[in-house]
């Protein structure tokens, strides 16, 4: 019988979509309800909070704390992660383990993953799909011995565990679902290309870190606790999410800021990194109503998947037909390189002839860069490497060329 482990004590209420990074806010009675088993560290170390998908989380830290020292700034704190290691604190995000022997085939059936071709102890970015063809969520599934481990992101969080409540009574069989999220766990990403050597320092002889790829999965002992360790990130660079348990996520995060190549980042730094890898944000260059091929997330459908005679997922249809004949995408996700200020989301994309062709979904003035930098859909053929285009941009119209992702090469380890 197909089970879904409810969701505590905890209130499952709708934060609204990811995007762009908020700006600092002052203390009021809007306060967001929820925060991190960090949250009093974040304070100390002098982070400067906003309301992040309903909860309180750091843009960027100020002071003097050897924690933020040369990284204090989102643009230092951008730098710092490319040429060392930063830590972030993602435990707003949610995580979920899947079991029970019709599991794979169920999160095969609502995502695009190809989860049973997936090596053991693998990870992979994958899209959950409605039955149109868009994105609900873009999530990292890793397949275990004895279970699936999935994280989904804060703010399609509670949409994202409805649609599986909906789908599984749909789907019916043997399928389990646990949620943990803030109170249960601490959940942080160590980033960058020291970050390495600190886990390495970290879990000692347990095992040599080089062995395992970009992507791989291994649970051992940091700080005396057990914590699952994926090799993975959302910067671009060499990188680390560890889930601890919540009784020792303070003694976990204590283990990884007591080393001298670390520095705390927050949400700023992260959207920058982000960004410069080329990489989605949800609600920004994915929503429902976005395809992954029109995403330029083609490669999250296995092969497997697109064969006659798979098994269909949501949307399948629309999505394999989609990946067969190009000539039924219209738009495609670019990069853009903007002349004058800064391209912001929403700013439209037109032709040299000022007709309306796509749409900025993010924009930044690039901190290791030292130019503008912008992503958005735009319709062929001018989605074409170093096409002349406009963003409009408070009512008056700049060049901008198309320019292929990432805007700053990647990093990621690989064997």
């Amino acid at each position: 019988m197909a089970h879904l482990t409810r969701f505590g004590r905890q209130s499952l209420r709708t934060a609204g979509h990811a995007r762009s990074v908020p700006t600092a806010r002052c203390a009021s009675s809007d306060a967001p309800e929820r925060v991190t088993l960090l949250h009093a560290e974040h304070k100390a170390a002098g982070g400067q909070m906003v309301d992040f998908a309903g909860f309180d989380m750091p843009l960027q830290y100020k002071g003097d704390s050897d924690l933020v020292k040369d990284a204090s700034s989102i643009k230092e704190s951008t730098i710092w992660t490319r040429k060392h290691a930063s830590l972030f604190d993602v435990s707003h995000m949610c995580s979920v383990k899947w079991t029970g022997k019709d599991a794979e085939a169920f999160l095969e059936y609502v995502t695009v993953a190809d989860i049973k071709n997936l090596p053991m102890n693998a990870s992979t970015l994958s899209v959950i799909t409605n039955e149109q063809g868009g994105a609900i969520d873009d999530t990292m599934i890793t397949r275990c011995s004895d279970h699936i481990y999935q994280v989904i992101n804060a703010g399609c969080a509670t949409k994202d565990l409805e649609h599986f409540d909906e789908q599984l009574g749909k789907f019916g069989g043997d399928v389990h679902l646990e949620i943990g999220w803030e109170k249960s766990r601490g959940l942080y990403a160590l980033q960058g290309p020291e970050a390495h050597n600190v886990l390495q320092r970290l879990v000692g002889d347990q095992l040599s870190i080089p062995t395992i790829p970009f992507g791989g999965a291994f649970t051992a002992n940091v700080a005396g606790a057990p914590c699952f360790i994926t090799r993975c990130g959302y910067t671009g660079e060499d990188g680390f999410e560890i889930n601890c348990p919540g009784d020792a996520a303070l003694d976990v995060w204590h283990a990884l800021t007591g080393n001298s190549e670390v520095r705390l980042a927050g949400l700023g730094a992260r959207d920058m990194l982000r960004m410069e890898a080329g990489l989605c944000l949800y609600g920004n260059e994915l929503n429902e109503s976005i395809t992954p091929p029109e995403a330029g997330l083609t490669w999250t459908v296995g092969a497997a998947r697109r064969v006659e005679g798979a098994a269909p997922f949501l949307g399948s249809d629309i999505i394999l037909a989609q990946i067969k004949d190009r000539s039924l995408i219209r738009r495609l996700r670019c990069g853009l390189l903007p002349e004058g200020p800064p391209a912001r989301t929403g700013a439209v994309i037109t032709s040299t002839e000022k007709e309306p062709i796509g749409v900025v979904t993010s924009g930044c003035s690039s901190p290791c860069l030292g130019r503008n930098i912008a992503i958005g859909f735009v319709e062929k053929p001018f989605n074409k490497k170093g096409t002349e285009v406009l963003v409009q941009t408070r009512k008056k119209y700049h060049r901008a060329l198309t320019a292929p992702m990432p805007f700053v090469p990647t990093s990621y380890y690989k064997l």
